[in-house]
């Protein structure tokens, strides 16, 4: 991605978290950047080509960062805790990625649709991860949705944290504390 091109992105996505999808114009991202809007079309046909590029590049981004950090770990309750990392450290780098994401998940609206496919899609790599845990018999049998749902929750569970503390995560400490809760709740008994 160029630089003018990464610049619309990381504008577009600071307004979006900040204001919301509706409520940011074309006229103000391309003040903000710097640029003239025919410099922002040659880049993006739309306001809404840069929503869905925003999404479909931040889930490229935990996708990508999972299928390298769990690749390193034959063990599945050591891939379950890389997840976990990675999730906490994304909130604590891109909160305002994760912000859109969280807003646009609910609804009917296309905005909507396009947001829960891609959140979707990486919440079944996580399912995908579980399950394999969970045939080796190292991860306790369960509902593999539900737990993979759950593992997702931990975004919102790390921004929430990170908002009411009005301040920077501290990955480890919160690492440590989704470890005990949910990595305990996982692992079979005498493994």
């Amino acid at each position: 991605m160029n630089k003018t091109k990464r610049k619309i992105f990381e504008t577009s996505m600071k307004l979006f978290a900040e204001k919301g999808y509706e409520a940011t114009s074309i006229e103000e991202i391309t003040a903000t950047v710097g640029v003239a809007k025919g410099t922002l079309y040659y880049h993006f046909s739309s306001k809404e080509e840069i929503f869905n590029f925003l999404v479909e590049e931040g889930i490229k981004l935990l996708q990508n960062s999972i299928d390298i950090k769990t690749a390193k770990f034959p063990n599945y309750i050591d891939k379950i805790k890389a997840i976990i990392l990675i999730q906490i450290k994304i909130v604590a780098k891109y909160e305002d990625l994760i912000t859109i994401f969280l807003s646009q998940f609910w609804g009917n609206g296309e905005r909507n649709k396009t947001c829960k496919k891609y959140i979707l899609s990486y919440i079944s790599k996580i399912e995908e991860i579980i399950q394999q845990g969970m045939d080796k018999g190292e991860i306790k049998k369960g509902n593999v949705q539900v737990v993979a749902s759950e593992i997702y929750g931990l975004i919102a569970s790390s921004l929430v944290y990170k908002i009411r503390n009005n301040k920077e995560i501290d990955i480890m400490k919160l690492y440590k504390e989704f470890e005990n809760t949910i990595i305990e709740g996982l692992k079979v008994k005498g493994k």
